[in-house]
């Protein structure tokens, strides 16, 4: 690990202009158009509301120094700044609200659109990409953008009223008017120059946290294992060493930004100096009343605010480009999975034909090369090998996670690329090795995968299997919570939980991958019961490590670097005395009950 580890862009990053950013930031708040106009109306009314008093006390001024004012006039004067500085408050409130509102909405849209882009996402992608990083952008990030909205509304609110205060300088001495907007041209070179540093340094900050938030993330997922290796000391030494990147990067960062500030309030300081003197000129001059002096300086504060607080908000500023051009890169990233067509897949028969295909998970040796197989309609087919030989490649193809390079798979007769993916799984049932349960109840899990179906029907389905007797080994039966991914219940009773999912979908198609890997015998009773459920009625592809679950298979196939090198059923292949012979003495004969009871003879 290197100083930079964690902080090189995502493969799907990609650079924005300011203008391409502005533009998609400008589409979220099109739907607010309505109170957006408000706001404006209203930010216009304080902008008077600011003025109005400047101009009062300029009155009064000048009042004073040719006579005495009238105490009634006076009285009143003072009364109206005050009603004035209400009204103001009273606009500010308002404005606070609507904006509230309208960046809260904005919030929302983002954050779903980003949720829904990484949801959206092939698995493809997201077994490439830390989630870590991905949880970041969709909460960190969305609120970082968030933050520059508020500030820029707050700047614009801020802007008005400087035009406002420019017009009103200009009608009462344009020449000192001009000395101080040539201050303005000087604020926005300095800015376009340090925007790209700013930019950069700001990116980099912001990759340093999502790696730190990624370690965070993985570490707590995995919390048990590494107390079970007693890993904590290396754990947190991976995460000070990914918290130093983020600090040593961050104060690179925050050195860059905060030079921008200082240098605008020195100019502008400069500027006021030189206003104070070449105002008193004018004054002594006669060609300005003191009120009018009085005036001009007041208000090239007001003028001059915004562009100061414009380089105060310099860092929140270019961070929040920064997280939008990150939540906009999630949003855009293409997917890897190609659909051709948008073909419903209504009622599948299951008829699964691979032509000549080659794939491969990224750059090196293909997984599969020029591989072709024909699954039957209705055919239960195993599919055995060692480690790497390209079993699990095939159901992620199958399921459309990943995208293969070169050849056909046609189901039913249909290129599988020119069925509407949505559609395609739907007619799909998928159990994996270590299957995810949310949190929740089971009754919640199972309808999960079909959210119409009743309590009744899954009660139903969970007697067909062993009569329902691992219904009776759950603390509250359906209503047992699962816990998080399943923590609070067995392995065996997760795979069942599974099943159950996919008994409530009543696929076309069935995709087993190595389920039963970590289940003894004796539970495999039961999910067997379940398996043969799901198998009678549908197409089969099952990955296995279990012989209960590859014996009772139609055909089986066995795979060495991504081809087919025997194919037959159970005992054709064992007769034969090749590959899969081995594998069976190797890893499946010992899983047999037989095999276990007369373990269990010699032992005593």
């Amino acid at each position: 690990m290197g100083f930079h580890h964690g902080l090189s862009a995502e493969a799907y990053d990609r650079q924005y202009t300011n203008k391409a950013l502005i533009k998609r930031i400008v589409d979220y708040f099109k739907p607010h158009k309505t109170k957006l106009i408000f706001v404006a109306i209203v930010v216009i009314l304080q902008g008077f509301t600011g003025s109005i008093p400047y101009l009062l006390v300029s009155k009064v001024l000048d009042e004073g120094a040719a006579a005495r004012p009238d105490d009634r006039i006076l009285a009143i004067l003072v009364g109206a700044v005050i009603l004035i500085e209400v009204l103001g408050y009273v606009f500010f409130y308002i404005q606070q609200r609507l904006m509230a509102r309208v960046t809260a909405d904005v919030y929302r849209s983002l954050a779903t659109d980003a949720f829904a882009a990484s949801m959206e996402q092939d698995l493809a992608f997201h077994d490439k990409l830390s989630s870590g990083r991905i949880v970041s952008r969709i909460t960190g990030d969305t609120e970082d953008f968030i933050t520059l909205i508020r500030l820029t509304m707050s700047v614009l609110s801020s802007v008005m009223q400087s035009i406002i205060v420019a017009i009103i300088l200009l009608r009462t001495e344009w020449r000192l008017a001009l000395m101080l907007f040539i201050f303005v041209p000087i604020v926005i070179g300095m800015v376009a120059g340090y925007r790209k540093v700013a930019r950069r340094v700001t990116t980099r900050g912001m990759r340093a946290m999502a790696n730190v938030n990624a370690t965070v993330k993985e570490t707590i997922s995995g919390i048990s294992v590494a107390k079970n290796f007693r890993q904590e000391e290396s754990i947190y030494a991976d995460f000070q060493h990914s918290n130093k990147t983020s600090y040593d990067v961050n104060v690179k960062r925050g050195f860059v930004l905060s030079i921008v500030f200082p240098t605008m309030r020195t100019l502008s300081g400069i500027s006021i100096a030189l206003l104070v003197y070449f105002g008193a000129l004018t004054v002594e001059q006669g060609l300005i009343t003191a009120g009018a002096w009085y005036l001009i300086l007041l208000s090239s504060e007001r003028f001059l605010m915004p562009i100061l607080s414009m380089t105060s908000y310099w860092a929140q500023v270019q961070t929040g480009f920064a997280a939008a051009e990150r939540i906009f890169a999630l949003i855009d990233a293409e997917h890897t999975v190609v659909q051709t067509n948008d073909l419903p897949a209504q009622t599948l028969h299951g008829d699964i034909v691979f032509e000549n295909v080659h794939f491969s998970y990224g750059v090196g040796a293909e997984v599969l090369e020029n591989f072709n197989l024909h699954i039957k309609p209705g055919e239960n087919l195993a599919i055995v090998g060692h480690t790497g030989a390209g079993k699990s490649s095939i159901a992620r193809l199958i399921s459309r996670f990943y995208e293969f390079q070169e050849g056909k798979i046609l189901i039913d007769g249909t290129d599988i690329r020119e069925f509407d993916i949505d559609s395609l799984r739907q007619q799909m049932g998928v159990v994996t090795q270590v299957p995810f349960l949310f949190e929740g109840t089971v009754e919640e899990n199972i309808r999960f995968a079909q959210p119409d179906i009743t309590r009744e029907e899954i009660l139903a389905l969970a007697h067909e299997i062993g009569e329902g007797e691992w219904l009776e080994t759950l603390t509250n039966g359906l209503d047992t919570n699962v816990g998080e991914r399943g923590a609070k219940i067995s392995m065996g009773q997760r795979q069942l939980v599974a099943l159950m999912r996919v008994l409530a979908r009543e696929p076309a198609i069935f995709i087993l991958d190595e389920a039963t890997a970590s289940i003894d015998p004796f539970t495999e009773t039961q999910i067997q019961h379940a398996l043969n459920l799901i198998l009678s009625q549908s197409t089969s592809v099952l990955i296995a490590h279990r012989l209960s679950t590859v014996k009772s298979a139609d055909r089986i196939i066995v795979l060495d670097h991504g081809g087919i090198i025997e194919e037959g059923t159970h005992d054709a292949l064992l007769e034969a005395g090749g590959t899969y012979a081995e594998l069976y003495n190797t890893y499946f004969r010992h899983q047999s009950l037989e095999y276990v009871e007369e373990a269990g003879k010699f032992l005593k």
